[in-house]
This record gives C-alpha cells, structure tokens and sequence, in this order.
C-alpha cells in the first residue's frame, strides 16, 4: 500500500515502525486527573505536557509514525462514552474486570446515538504540529464501544454497533478534512465477535466507503488468537489497507494462519508484548521479524507492540520502545 500512502503524501521507509496507540500517563498527569475536573485548564496543560514528552520519546527512537499516546482519555471505550450523544456514564455499581487487577466503568446507551463535534481532531492538531512526522488518528471501533458498553435502549446488537459506526463516520471525514492521512480504527473486541462478523464488516463499510481514497486506514485488534486462526480470512475483506494484529503474546505463532492466505494488505504485527513487565531481549524480537519476513514481503510489513501501552509504567514502556527500535535497526540493515 505504500503507493496509496505516497499519493497521499507520505513516504514511508521499509518496514515502518509504529505503535498501537496508548501510553502509559506520567505520574503527575495521573495526579491531575484525581484533582482536577475535566475542564480544568490545570488539567488540560498535563495531558498536553504528557503528549509533549511521548511524542519526543517517539522521535528519539525514529519510530516513522507517531501516535499522540491518549493523554485525554481514562478509558478508550468511556471517552467516546464521554463525547458521542446517547450515551451516559456508568456508576460504581457497573465496575467490570478487564483483566487481572484492572476495571473499567462502562458507559450506558440510554437514546439515539449521534455525532455532536470533533471528538479527537484536537489532540491530533496538538500532537501533530509538534513533529513533521505522520500522527495517526486514533478512534475505538463500533464494536467494541457497543461490547463494552451497556446498551439500554436498542436492544439488539447489529442495530447499535450500526449506529455507532454512522456517528463515527462522521468523526472520520472530520478528521481526513482537516490533514489527518492515517486513520486506525482500534476493535479490540474483535475475538468476541466470530458470530457476528457480517454486523462489523457492514459497520466498516459504513464508516470507510467514499473515503477510502483520502486516508490510509488501519483495523486493530488483539489477544484472540484460537479465534483468529478462524476470523484472520473474514479479517482480509475489511475494506482497510492494514491489519494490525499482536502476535509476540503467543510467540509468533500467528504467523502460522498468515502464510496459508494471499498477503493482500499491509499487515502491522507485534513484536513485544504489552501485557507483561518482562523486557525482550533485542534479538529475539529481531529473529522474529526476520521470521515474519519468510512470509510477508518487506514492503508490506509495519512492525510495532502488540497493543497500546498504557497499562505498563512510563519506564518500562520506554524500554519496550528502545527494543522495538534496535530490532528495527538490525533487521532493516539486512534487508
């Protein structure tokens, strides 16, 4: 896809290196936000001293496209639960477990879901006029916002994420209208959806047709691998030009579906795993790009995390960065 990317202006080299989208917050952000309401402009300027500092970290590696690392939002779900009409928050009382000691809050869909203004075209604007580098768009998917919400008011599960999709859609052409060239639209709930794959494949269209000419868009997903295996096929005809999929949480072995199909997007895999503190060593995560190189050819081969970082310390998710790059740099010497 690196002739659709160039005649939108961005010249990538060999196997771009990336990341999904969050990073952890620093501590004084995280202080903030205990102290100070939404609005708050004490609030605002550490979420966009903490945007500042990832962007930075990010040139310093040469990664080639940069994400603004979600200084803004608690939860990727509740944030658009924040910003999109129809939704209202969640209570205590709704508390759910995500995984091991972490909780999310989820929102309620009480009405009509609808698209009121810009819900991310700010910290975009922000985080791209502080490098020359390509910033991604970053957007939750209609999936997983509707899986990870509690709908009170459609009751039936194609009907929402539908009207999810159609709000988001404007979001997107919101986005391409103001400069943005790489849009990832994040489903992480995607293993769960292996019966109900037609619902995202008509909400992708929804949000994608007519636009796919003006932005680059890339679908992740992550940890579901048993289902992957059976999903990656009905994956390839998301009208995206990338896939990004983690793969170093179960050792590569992914790559085992990927070689039986056609390569026919760019695919964006994951080469450290974000849900553990254990630093990889750099030539392992070297070995297994040259390994996924046997398969994928190099201009189609985006190299990143397996998912976004948030949920590791600031320090330990500088060093997964660290390792990411040198692998990068040993593995592009090579090719």
């Amino acid at each position: 896809m690196s002739e659709k990317l160039s005649r939108l202006g961005i010249d990538l080299p060999l196997l771009p290196l990336t990341t999904v989208g969050s990073f952890p917050k620093p501590s004084y952000l995280l202080a903030a936000r205990r102290k100070y309401k939404k609005e708050s402009q004490l609030l605002k300027n550490a979420e966009t001293n903490a945007t500042r500092y990832w962007i930075s970290a990010q040139e310093r590696l040469d990664f080639d496209v940069l994400v603004h690392g979600e200084m803004e939002r608690g939860d990727m779900v509740a944030y658009f639960g924040e910003e999109l009409e129809g939704f209202m928050p969640g209570g205590k009382e709704d508390l759910v477990r995500s995984y091991g000691n972490r909780f999310w809050i989820p929102p309620h869909i009480v009405s009509p879901v609808r698209w009121k203004e810009p819900l991310t075209l700010g910290a975009w604007e922000f985080a791209q006029s502080l490098t020359k580098k390509p910033v991604k768009g970053m957007l939750t998917g209609p999936a997983t916002i509707h899986d990870w919400s509690l709908d009170r008011f459609y009751g039936n599960r194609h009907t929402t994420v539908l009207a999810i999709a159609q709000a988001l859609r404007y979001e997107i052409d919101v986005l391409i209208q103001n400069g943005v060239k790489i849009i990832q639209i994040d489903e992480p709930s995607l293993a769960q959806t292996e019966f109900f794959f037609d619902t995202i494949l008509e909400a992708f269209h929804i949000m994608i047709d007519g636009l796919s000419e003006k932005a680059y868009f890339i679908m992740h997903t992550c940890y579901g691998e048993d289902i992957f295996e059976s999903l990656y096929p009905r994956m390839l005809e998301l009208p995206v030009d990338n896939l990004d999929i983690e793969t170093a949480n179960s050792g590569m072995k992914f790559l085992h579906t990927i070689e039986r199909f056609p390569v026919v997007k760019d695919l964006s895999l994951g080469f450290v795993d974000v849900h553990t503190r254990d630093l990889e060593r750099v030539d392992t995560v070297r070995d297994w790009m040259r390994l996924a190189l046997t398969i994928i050819p190099k201009e189609k081969l985006w190299l990143g995390p397996d998912c976004g970082l948030k949920t590791r310390t600031v320090g330990d998710a500088e060093l997964k960065l660290v390792v990411l790059s040198a692998a990068r740099d040993m593995i592009r010497a090579c090719v």
